[in-house]
């Protein structure tokens, strides 16, 4: 077997909330469904879309934390997904989010891994590193 694809579907509180939270981080929403619409779609460049689904399918929960990196098993940390998003610059990206007034919960930063990561918490507690 051969993956072809993978779409992750993050639990929401608020689908119309969500789709403008990620319309200030530059992604778009693809499509909805439902009237009202209870399911939908985001998506960035040609081929990367996140599923929404409120109220269902999931985790979600914001922990009271101001950084993501918390201790294991720190009961104040996100219950939210925490995904990778792979972007050329992350300064970059860093300085669209703080313009969109976006909540940055990692400044940019040169990890161990060799890789320079930022992390930005959508209000629903989903973690994007």
């Amino acid at each position: 077997m051969q993956v072809k694809g993978l779409t992750p579907i993050l639990n929401v509180t608020d689908i119309v909330s969500a789709f403008a939270w990620f319309e200030k981080w530059g992604w778009r929403k693809l499509w909805d469904w439902g009237t009202p619409p209870t399911f939908g779609a985001v998506g960035s460049g040609k081929e990367i879309a996140i599923f929404l689904c409120q109220g269902a399918q999931g985790g979600r929960g914001r922990g009271e934390n101001t950084t993501t990196f918390q201790a294991a098993g720190d009961a104040k940390a996100d219950q939210g997904v925490w995904m990778s998003v792979w972007v050329d610059d992350v300064d970059e990206m860093h300085k669209h989010c703080v313009a969109a007034g976006l909540e940055v919960t990692l400044q940019p930063t040169d990890m161990p891994w060799g890789v320079r990561e930022m992390h930005l918490r959508n209000p629903d507690g989903h973690v994007f590193r």
